[in-house]
């Protein structure tokens, strides 16, 4: 394998010391806490500095599996351009494993910004046609994904001091966030409104002065919403558009149908749950790791 071939590339810019970076990516217990792809990874022992590191590796997959490798990596610093190269041998004979073996490399180059910190690999697979076939649909995306996407949750770690854990975490809430608001705006624009019709909603347009053939095209405008808050999944500023949704909609049930107010089930409850669970989105996804902030192909220069 060499760098004509496809391989994965991944590049981001750390403003952080080549040294902080060194630290956060060679010491394997601080590795495995921002690497996405790794569970578990333990360097053997040597017997001299100058031979190549040996070391074990596990990745999780869920249901109590995982996937269990081998590799080994030298470190290589040049104190002229103060550039360092990390380079890297893997391999896996796990029947489990996609991937046979492979091989890449990181790269840290200093500049007046920060530190170029980029990597590029690739492997074979295994299962003959159907791995790669595998691997070009599902599995080589998503490697390049979750490569970027542990590249970003590395900078904010040497960047702001935001612990990977954090970073998951913060990751994870906002998705339950977002994904419940996309699940509340098809549903309550499917359901009641386009499917059913239901006479509540049927009601609030006419107090609200609304011709009723109106209902399906509300119907269809809010699952618009939810689907573009699904795919602009990055944008906290649509987070911000469905908090002012909320408080129109309450704002006109409070004037035009006051009643629904005091209803067992009611737009209170719901449209403030919309603007908390918006809040709480908001506020996770200005510290998310996105793989968008990096590079998928090597720089000019």
């Amino acid at each position: 394998m060499s760098n004509s071939s496809v391989g994965i590339y991944v590049e981001i810019l750390i403003r952080q010391s080549l040294e902080r970076i060194w630290q956060l990516t060679q010491d394997p217990a601080l590795h495995e806490r921002w690497d996405l792809r790794f569970t578990h990874i333990e360097y053997l022992p040597r017997s001299t500095a100058s031979e190549p590191q040996a070391f074990l590796y596990e990745t999780r997959i869920g249901f109590g599996l995982a996937i269990k490798g081998t590799g080994e990596s030298v470190g290589e610093r040049t104190v002229e351009t103060g550039e360092a190269t990390s380079s890297l041998k893997f391999a896996s004979e796990d029947p489990k494993s996609l991937i046979r073996e492979g091989s890449g490399y990181w790269r840290y180059v200093p500049t007046n910004n920060g530190v170029r910190f980029f990597t590029w690999y690739d492997y074979q697979v295994r299962f003959g046609l159907v791995g790669r076939l595998i691997d070009r649909v599902a599995f080589r995306p998503i490697m390049g994904w979750a490569t970027a996407w542990s590249f970003d949750r590395l900078r904010l770690w040497a960047e702001a001091d935001q612990i990977p854990e954090s970073s998951l975490n913060f990751a994870i809430i906002h998705a339950l966030a977002r994904l419940m608001i996309v699940f509340i705006w098809i549903w309550h624009g499917l359901i009641p409104k386009l499917i059913f019709h239901h006479i509540d909603e049927q009601t609030m347009l006419a107090q609200a002065g609304v011709p009723i053939y109106f209902l399906p095209w509300i119907g269809a405008f809010e699952i618009i919403l939810g689907l573009i808050t699904l795919v602009t999944w990055n944008r906290r500023s649509v987070l911000l558009l469905n908090i002012l949704l909320m408080l129109i909609a309450t704002l006109e049930v409070a004037i035009h149908s006051p009643a629904y107010l005091t209803a067992a089930f009611n737009p209170i409850t719901l449209n403030l749950a919309v603007i908390a669970l918006s809040a709480i989105g908001w506020v996770a996804g200005g510290l998310l790791p996105s793989a968008r902030r990096c590079l998928r192909k090597p720089s000019k220069g």
